[in-house]
């Protein structure tokens, strides 16, 4: 069983901000399955290749990621290593996507929940949102994609389908040979 958490924002304010692209990657890979309310998310099922497969947005705001991703973890018996992760990445130019296996939140909020609730061990899929030309991290995070961002991150979310078809197989060397992992 595998465990692929979107991260993000709750509500129609947040839907196109930059903090959003791991919702935005996750509604991409889950349309038209059918999520319910549970674990303070919103939840849905899915078999590919004889792998059950759990989505997961969680709707604690991103700071508190962490709460669900454990309840979900901890309900169906999940380990680590069988989590992935979506989430923006302000460290990574726009469009870009990369793996990583373990490593620190380099100051992600969701990704310090997640790590505080369950430790490491997991892999991440990181999505390039751009750095912000001020100070300003959590107003540029916040802040709704431009139109001519928007097409550019739209590429990387097709791309963020992609890694997670070779992930619930298990294939991370695919994945290495198309995305930097590190």
């Amino acid at each position: 069983m595998k465990l692929i958490v979107g991260l993000g924002n709750p509500g129609a304010k947040y839907e196109k901000t930059r903090h959003n692209a791991g919702f935005m990657a996750l509604d991409l890979i889950t349309d038209n399955l059918d999520w319910k309310s549970r674990f303070e998310s919103l939840i849905a099922f899915q078999t590919k290749e004889d792998t059950k497969i759990v989505f997961l947005k969680p709707l604690t705001y991103m700071n508190l990621s962490g709460v669900p991703v454990q309840l979900v973890l901890n309900f169906y018996k999940i380990r680590n290593k069988d989590l992935i992760i979506l989430h923006d990445d302000i460290d990574l130019p726009l469009g870009t996507v990369k793996l990583k296996e373990n490593g620190g939140h380099a100051g992600h909020n969701g990704i310090r929940s997640i790590q505080e609730k369950i430790g490491q061990n997991f892999v991440r899929v990181r999505i390039g949102v751009g750095r912000p030309e001020t100070n300003n991290v959590s107003g540029y995070v916040l802040d709704e994609f431009p139109d001519e961002e928007l097409r550019i991150l739209n590429q990387a979310l097709s791309k963020c389908s992609l890694a997670i078809k070779y992930l619930i197989k298990d294939s991370y060397e695919c994945c290495r040979r198309i995305f930097s992992i590190n």
